[in-house]
Order: structure tokens, then sequence, then C-alpha cells
């Protein structure tokens, strides 16, 4: 199930609505490429509860258009941070405009209101090749009612140098479901700067779905290898490392 489409490049005038046609296709999230395997867990709904809603997917515009990506609240001095995937919110290395947030969105309501991205970061040598290397974004939100985010749904800490082999509860938002999904599960590696887990379920949608550990630490949001994998029983992330903190800091972590 491959998540990536061509892409062409336009002018400035046509540059907007071809990465959102793009985007359609290329932000999906789930997982590598290999046959189902029977031991390999299914996710499941995920309950309802305060700290699962600072999990919660981006739209186009508002929460009547497009679903794009999954993304979640994570601590930062400003207290007005998301992580999510590169290749969500800046496809080609092309920040996108008029992303929102809808935390613990559910049956098609947004419980804790919509939040507007004021600014997407991501490493400059994500770029238009779209390294693999470098997948992860910051988002900054605005405020809602006078208040920064992290104030209304609290958020989680993002931890980096950890590893692998940890336990890890990856939860994000499928385009064609209702409700987020959940799963949990222990990370392996790929390479040095990719890391996995193995579930199946996570189709288009659960790009930028966030790695939970044990101890509440985001330390993965599914991207990196094939923008995340090209089936929904293996996904993807990058492994959080000191690229990664620097750009945590450069956003405002």
């Amino acid at each position: 199930m491959p998540r990536t489409s061509p892409r062409t490049g336009r002018g400035p005038a046509a540059a907007a609505c071809a990465l959102l046609l793009s985007l359609a296709v290329a932000v999906t999230g789930c997982t590598s490429a290999g046959p189902a395997d029977n031991a390999i867990p299914t996710a499941h709904p995920a309950p309802a509860d305060p700290v699962g809603d600072r999990i919660g997917p981006l739209f186009m515009d508002d929460t009547d258009g497009m679903r794009a990506c999954t993304a979640a609240v994570v601590h930062s001095r400003g207290r007005n941070l998301l992580i999510t995937a590169a290749h969500c919110a800046a496809p080609r290395g092309v920040p996108l405009d008029d992303l929102v947030f809808a935390p613990g969105y559910r049956d098609q309501r947004s419980p804790h209101g919509s939040w507007p991205v004021t600014e997407v970061v991501v490493d400059p040598r994500w770029g238009p090749e779209e390294n693999e290397g470098y997948d992860v974004a910051f988002l900054t939100v605005g405020p809602l009612n006078g208040r920064q985010i992290e104030d209304v749904m609290g958020a989680y800490p993002l931890a980096t140098g950890l590893g692998f082999g940890l336990e890890v509860t990856v939860t994000g938002y499928p385009n064609d479901a209702v409700s987020p999904i959940t799963c949990a599960g222990r990370t392996t590696s790929r390479s040095n700067t990719q890391q996995r887990f193995d579930c199946a379920g996570f189709t288009d949608g659960t790009s930028g779905s966030p790695w939970v550990t044990e101890k509440g630490q985001v330390i993965g949001v599914i991207g990196g290898y094939q923008q995340g994998g090209n089936s929904p029983e293996v996904s993807y992330s990058v492994a959080f490392g000191d690229r990664l903190a620097d750009l945590y800091r450069q956003a405002g972590g």
C-alpha cells in the first residue's frame, strides 16, 4: 500500500493546489513491505481518555476539510507545540498553509476545539528530496480562547537517545475510521537512524502517529523509511537522536 505518488513541479500560483492534491495520496501512515504475519498484533479502537486526547488528526483549512495526518501535543517552553511527520506538514520541503489540529477528535466531533497551525519547523536536510532521515516536523499552534494548547490538553515529554527495544503504544487516526486506533509493542532497529514497530491496521492517515513509552515519552512518529512504510503491518520512524533534539530546541522545545 504505497503512500506516495509522483509529484510534478508547478509555478507559485498553483503550488498550494498541487500540494493539497499530492497530500491526499502522499500522507498516509503505515508501514513497511512484507506479508502479513499471524503473529503480528492488530490495532484496536483507542479508548477516550485525557492523555490520549493529546493526539488528534490534522486537517486542511478546517475540520470539514481534507483529513491529512496524525499529530500530538509535546511539551515546549511556549506550551504550543505539536509533533508529526515532515511529509505530512512539508511535502517536498514546502510547509503547508492552513493546517488545523483537532485533539481527541471522534465521531466527526472536536471536543477540545480546532487549533490553527501557525508555523511548521522541519530540518533543512528534509528538503525537496524528502530525506527519510529527517521525516519529523514540529508545528506551532495558535491560542484558542486565550489559552495555549498545552494548558488545555497537557503534553507528552519528548525523549531522544533511548535506543531500540522499547515498549511503546502507537495511536493514530486512519482516514477511513471515525475514531483513533492504538496498539502496543516493542520497537526494533531497522538501521542506526530508523526504528520499526509491528502492528496491523496503521493505514492512510496515521503518518505522524506518536510512539509513546511506558513513561509517557514520545520517542518516534510514523514516518521515515518509506514515509512510514508501504503496508499496514509494519511501521517505521526516524530514530530520535541528537539531530532531532536540535530540531526540537529550534522549534521551541
